[in-house]
């Protein structure tokens, strides 16, 4: 079984599209009729993602950590408790593509560090695009990690500790462990996933901090 973890803090304006994109990956013939079952982390949630979650037929856990760490590893222990055998990780501001999880399972690796796409940046500054794309490595090999486009094995991340209770970064401190356990990692441009531009005040740290600070920067 495929367990899809989702850490979600009053996201009922994007969850729904989230959800629907995973349950079209979760259909994908290409996983053989394997079983996918989405948990999602409602971390202090008081705006009816909970209502949102459970009408996609998604398992749920409340929290009230405020702290995204925390809410995602409160989502994979629901997982792991479930016996999958597989975490993918992406965020309530994502969309993940029709062949996400088969993609992730055909690399054959313990880990899948996959990119991120950002499709309407109307909310960012002009000049935050092309600075984000002069640096952005879109292509095997990168050295990204996004919580929005993470697999793992269940053993490695077990293995591992499991995600930390963080406001930021559990997803790059996951997977520095697993390097220094000499996991296999396959860092691949696709299955890209697409994420929002969205402010670190929304969210804070990770991605939404990154395009922070490539806004308050002076425009090169």
């Amino acid at each position: 079984m495929i367990g899809v973890i989702i850490p979600v803090h009053n996201e009922v304006s994007v969850l729904e599209a989230c959800l629907g994109h995973v349950l079209r990956a979760a259909s994908d013939p290409l996983l053989g009729g394997e079983q996918v079952r989405v948990f999602v982390a409602l971390d202090a949630c008081s705006d009816g993602s909970d209502r949102v979650a459970r009408a996609w037929g998604a398992d749920t856990v409340t929290c009230n950590e405020r702290n995204v760490g925390a809410a995602r590893a409160c989502a994979a222990h629901l997982a792991m408790d479930a016996g999958v055998r597989w975490l993918a990780s992406t965020d309530a501001d994502s969309l993940v593509p029709e062949h996400w999880l088969s993609a992730q399972l055909a690399c054959r690796a313990e880990v899948v560090c996959g990119t991120v796409r950002v499709t309407d940046w109307a909310m960012r500054s002009g000049y935050v695009h092309a600075r984000h794309d002069r640096h952005y490595q879109s292509r095997n090999g990168h050295r990204h990690v996004h919580g929005a486009n993470l697999g793992v094995t269940a053993h490695a991340y077990r293995r591992a500790g499991g995600f930390a209770a963080d406001s930021c970064g559990e997803d790059v401190s996951l997977v520095c462990r697993l390097q220094q356990l000499h996991a296999c990692i396959a860092w691949v441009a696709h299955p890209c996933v697409i994420t929002s531009a969205r402010h670190s005040r929304r969210c804070p740290g990770g991605f939404s901090s990154h395009l922070d600070q490539l806004e308050w920067s002076l425009p090169v």
